[in-house]
């Protein structure tokens, strides 16, 4: 069975990941090989994210390591969130006047927060629009001493108000094409058998089982 880290100790992406990837992969959190450094993700890119924290890995703890850097685009603003989206409110929420004490207590709800009240003040969302986006995942593994990138994206639009109790991010106020429910509502199951990361991971898991 094949051993490998995976960069992150968010459980949730863990959880999606180990699901996605089944029985036949050992994934290892960043946590259980010992690491808990604030990897850096300073490139302007998804791929270039991910691949800056798999040779983290691999240069610190000598591991094969994959890593992923995921993003909602809305193309309305200019395709952000982007990169930031994980700390979206903590960048932009000032430039954009909005009170950051204001939008709640956890990230995910203060990065939504900021993301609605932005459209909103654009008029996104006026005469019951609902504004075009899209979740990026890019998967950038180090495996055998060799560089490899997988991507996935799942096309759809945000909603004005959160909906489902599931998921993370920006889950509850994203409905994927094809679909009248949030990422939040439609459950794991669902999700990740459609969403950006499943795509990205299938692509990943294939070519390890070629391998």
């Amino acid at each position: 069975m094949t051993t490998l880290v995976f960069a992150s100790n968010n459980a949730h992406k863990l959880e999606e990941i180990r699901s996605i990837l089944g029985s036949k992969f050992v994934i290892k959190s960043l946590k259980d090989i010992g690491c808990d450094a604030d990897i850096p993700e300073t490139a302007d890119t998804f791929r270039g994210n991910a691949l800056q924290k798999a040779k983290y890995v691999k240069e610190h703890y000598g591991y094969d390591c994959f890593a992923d850097d995921s993003g909602l685009q809305v193309e309305c603003i200019d395709n952000l969130p982007g990169v930031f989206s994980a700390r979206f409110a903590a960048k932009y929420a000032a430039e954009f006047g909005i009170d950051a004490d204001t939008l709640g207590d956890s990230k995910d709800l203060r990065n939504m927060e900021c993301l609605l009240r932005r459209l909103n003040s654009i008029g996104a969302f006026d005469g019951g629009r609902t504004p075009k986006a899209c979740f990026r995942t890019s998967v950038a593994l180090i495996y055998n001493g060799e560089e490899h990138f997988f991507d996935g994206t799942v096309e759809g639009h945000i909603v004005a108000d959160k909906r489902g109790n599931g998921g993370f991010g920006y889950d509850p106020v994203f409905v994927p094409e094809g679909y009248d429910k949030t990422f939040a509502e439609l459950g794991n199951e669902v999700k990740n058998s459609i969403s950006h990361r499943a795509r990205a991971v299938a692509q990943l898991a294939d070519f390890l089982c070629k391998e």
